[in-house]
């Protein structure tokens, strides 16, 4: 019983210290986006309601509507989200930080953002395949910088 109060102690103390680093600030954005897409899912919700709208056209396929739109970007969010929280997870264990994985947090950030607002404003479903693969790189790249605690560097 001791040993396992100690272990406990031990693990609360370094969580108490873990600061802010560029995956944690990447998931931070990524939440609040995650939020800020299902705030206006729900205010076009309503305005679809209140113009007489039935509920029943929420999950309607149609590319030309913003509301199935929104709906899509929500469901992409909520599916990705899980990865990147996966991914963030293995490299704050395995102590794996640095100039290339802000790098690659950050590239991953922008382009699941991108994904969103392609997805939001109906632009070319293209724009959205090349925006996935970007994001898909670059958290292979961060899982195997985790796995074999690789911290390259970007000055050389």
């Amino acid at each position: 019983m001791q040993i396992e109060q100690s272990a406990g102690l031990a693990i609360a103390e370094k969580l108490s210290i873990v600061t802010m680093t560029a995956p944690l600030w990447g998931l931070v954005i990524f939440i609040l986006w995650t939020i800020a897409v299902v705030v206006l899912l729900l205010a076009v919700r309503i305005r679809h309601l209140a113009a007489g709208g039935s509920p029943k056209e929420f999950g309607t396929i149609n590319d030309e509507s913003l509301l199935w739109r929104l709906l899509r970007v929500q469901y992409n969010l909520v599916e990705n989200l899980p990865l990147y929280l996966g991914v963030v997870f293995l490299l704050m264990v395995r102590g794996v930080s640095g100039g290339v994985v802000d790098l690659l947090v950050s590239v991953y950030i922008t382009f699941r953002l991108l994904h969103s607002v392609i997805h939001i404003v109906g632009a070319d479903p293209r724009l959205r395949l090349l925006s996935l693969a970007i994001q898909f790189s670059c958290l292979i790249s961060l899982i195997v910088l985790a796995i074999f605690q690789l911290t390259p560097r970007l000055d050389g």
